[in-house]
């Protein structure tokens, strides 16, 4: 069922279990007894993701999972196999209808001869290209260097995402027609358009998705278009009409579905693994009442009802002589190595509260009130040799660029390495895009650039003061060395720093709040010798705003004032305490969330696993509801129980 086997065995055999255990930071008796698990244990999924993916030899690792499991024969059957996790819920979909820079349509390869005839045949396309467009990097090379003068961005917010991100910016800057279209009107990139068209976002669209398991689902949109939002298809078939081309008069998603299943099937006869014939020719009440289905699908014998299929290559392989290929890889380390300039590793990655680059999921309060600031997580000692100390601000510089961003130590980070998370962006941090850091190397073949390797340093960002501001309006941050804004429950919350202090704290905090006029109901606490500042504004019984200061990092609580937002009017008890720093009652400091789907604080936590001696998280699920929804606060709820019972 498979060739090429002799090669990669000989491709392979530099990689020894000692020099193995030598690349990867491991013990050679680790290796081995991985090595020996794998061969014993049947049913073996290996799931990847990200860190294989983002690398510059990133498709030889994943060739190299898929040569593994083709050699012990462990693909296409139940309970084994590679598994990619990816990292957008439609990423297959999005394959499927030829959504790189090297496909065609419905999973054909563009620099396939035979499938370029098929698919210029369909479409009766006077021509079709026939080599491969830039992906990403080099798109974004050639805007800058003029080669591309219009470009059009869809559903995407490159300032932000890509690697040497501030290129791609001067890029976009330079380029003489920038489109895009997106949901929201404050990104990164659509700032820089020239043309911005309003699109319809997830709740809205009506179409079909795919997961990972190749299950086509419909896709039913439950809120009606915002002002003048479009669905992207219509967008670009009016646009296509309005230059003059033919063959874009589709009146629904239905129709385009067709389409796009009856060129699946075109001379298919099973050559290519995603036909979907038997979904062609659906009318619209078909169409809208398809339910999920695995794709490849065929008609039924009777021709009456399509049937999906549940598992692929469980005989053989679509490839001209049916059999699997082994692709013969060898180790290459990532291009740019440490040095003494950049001793340390950057990895980028997600959290577990926010998406991609928080344009959507920014705007909630509750994912917000979790991690609020962008952060470097890193080492306790590499810290120490940093000079730079928990919630402390940071510099992180690369060979491409430098950002500024709160330090968090943690043990689980290891030594050599730092993480920084890649979801802020400039509207929602002073210096935070952490593309600015990366570097611009890419695989040759995937062209996946590698975000999970860039040699950095990380120095101290000294300021003068530390701050913070809740307020129910944006305020002008331009002035301050360090800011980053979250989304509070009924306010914004702004973290702050700053190099020179203001000749009088008083008029600063009144103009930077908004009260102009002495007749404001304006609280406020000044300590000129030891430069702490308080002030709040109250407008009609509510608090309007507040700042605090302070030239160390012992500020008060944000959760505890958060809580004062919600109410309608501040009693005396509450002027009294804000200008104390801390409320008269201790339990009202419910701490920093760490459950966000029920909006459980860790002092709340904490507090309860010492009074009831909690000792998994499951007791504390029962006692308080955390951790019993999605799960992923669990790890922390493990930490704190730990941190709980360890001596003092």
């Amino acid at each position: 069922h498979t060739q090429g086997l002799s090669e990669t065995l000989v491709s392979a055999a530099d990689c020894s279990v000692e020099r193995t255990a030598d690349i990867c930071g491991l013990q050679i008796a680790e290796v081995q007894s991985f090595y020996r698990q794998f061969a014993d244990t049947e049913k073996t999924v290996t799931i990847f993701s990200q860190g294989v993916n983002q690398s510059s030899a990133g498709s030889d690792k994943v060739n190299s999972i898929i040569n593994c499991h083709l050699l012990t024969g462990r693909i296409g059957r139940a309970g084994m196999g590679p598994f990619s996790i990816t990292g957008q819920p439609n990423a297959m979909g999005g394959r499927e209808v030829g959504g790189l820079a090297n496909m065609l349509a419905a999973h054909m390869n563009l620099e396939d001869e035979q499938h370029r005839h098929i698919v210029q045949n369909f479409w009766s396309s006077p021509k079709i290209a026939d080599k491969a467009g830039l992906k990403a990097v080099d798109l974004f090379d050639a805007i800058h260097a003029g080669k591309i003068k219009a470009v059009w961005i869809i559903a995407t917010n490159p300032v932000v995402s890509m690697p040497n991100a501030e290129r791609v910016r001067e890029a976009l800057e330079r380029c003489e027609l920038v489109i895009v279209s997106d949901i929201l009107r404050g990104t990164d990139t659509v700032q820089l358009g020239h043309i911005k068209l309003p699109a319809t976002g997830w709740a809205e669209k009506d179409g079909s998705v795919t997961n990972s398991e190749r299950r086509i689902s419909r896709q039913r949109g439950f809120l009606p278009a915002p002002g003048e939002a479009k669905a992207d298809w219509w967008i670009l078939c009016e646009v296509a009409k309005r230059l003059g081309f033919d063959g874009f008069d589709y009146p629904d998603p239905a129709e385009i579905f067709d389409e796009h299943a009856r060129l699946s099937a075109e001379q298919n006869n099973g050559l290519r693994d995603f036909d979907i014939a038997g979904l062609s020719g659906l009318n619209k009440q078909q169409y809208a009442d398809l339910q999920p289905i695995q794709w490849p699908v065929l008609a039924s014998v009777d021709g009456t009802k399509p049937v999906g299929t549940a598992r692929l290559c469980s005989e053989d392989f679509y490839t001209p002589n049916r059999k699997a290929r082994f692709v013969p890889v060898s180790f290459r380390p990532p291009q740019n190595a440490p040095n003494g300039e950049y001793p340390f590793i950057l990895n980028t990655g997600r959290i577990r509260d926010q998406w991609h680059t928080m344009t959507r999921s920014g705007k909630s309060a509750k994912l917000g009130s979790h991690l609020p600031e962008p952060y470097v997580e890193m080492h306790p000692r590499d810290a120490l040799l940093c000079g730079v100390n928990e919630h402390s601000l940071a510099r992180l510089t690369s060979a491409w660029g430098e950002i500024v961003v709160r330090v968090k130590i943690s043990v689980e980070n290891s030594r050599g390495s730092v993480f920084v998370p890649i979801h802020w962006n400039s509207l929602t941090a002073s210096d935070a895009r952490v593309g600015k850091l990366v570097n611009p190397v890419v695989d040759p073949i995937s062209g996946e650039p590698e975000f999970k390797h860039t040699p950095v340093r990380v120095e101290p960002f000294l300021v003068d003061w530390h701050g913070f501001v809740l307020s129910r309006r944006p305020i002008a941050n331009e002035e301050f060395a360090y800011w980053a804004r979250a989304t509070g429950d009924q306010f914004l919350r702004y973290e702050l720093a700053g190099r020179h202090r203001p000749e009088d704290w008083s008029n600063w905090g009144r103009q930077l709040l908004g009260a102009h006029s002495e007749l404001d109901d304006y609280l406020e606490y000044v300590d000129a010798t030891a430069n702490l500042y308080r002030g709040a504004l109250v407008v009609n019984e509510r608090v309007e705003a507040c700042v605090f200061i302070s030239p160390r990092l012992d500020l008060p609580s944000r959760q505890w004032l958060a809580g004062l937002f919600a109410k309608n009017q501040l009693d005396e008890l509450d002027r009294v305490s804000m200008l104390v720093g801390r409320p008269a009652d201790p339990t009202a400091d419910v701490g920093p969330t760490v459950c966000s789907c029920f909006g459980v604080g860790r002092n709340v936590i904490v507090r309860e696993i010492k009074a009831q001696n909690l000792q998994t998280p499951e007791a504390i699920g029962q006692c308080l509801k955390a951790g019993t929804n999605c799960g992923s606060c669990v790890p922390e709820l493990r930490k704190l129980i730990a941190e709980a019972r360890a001596p003092r």
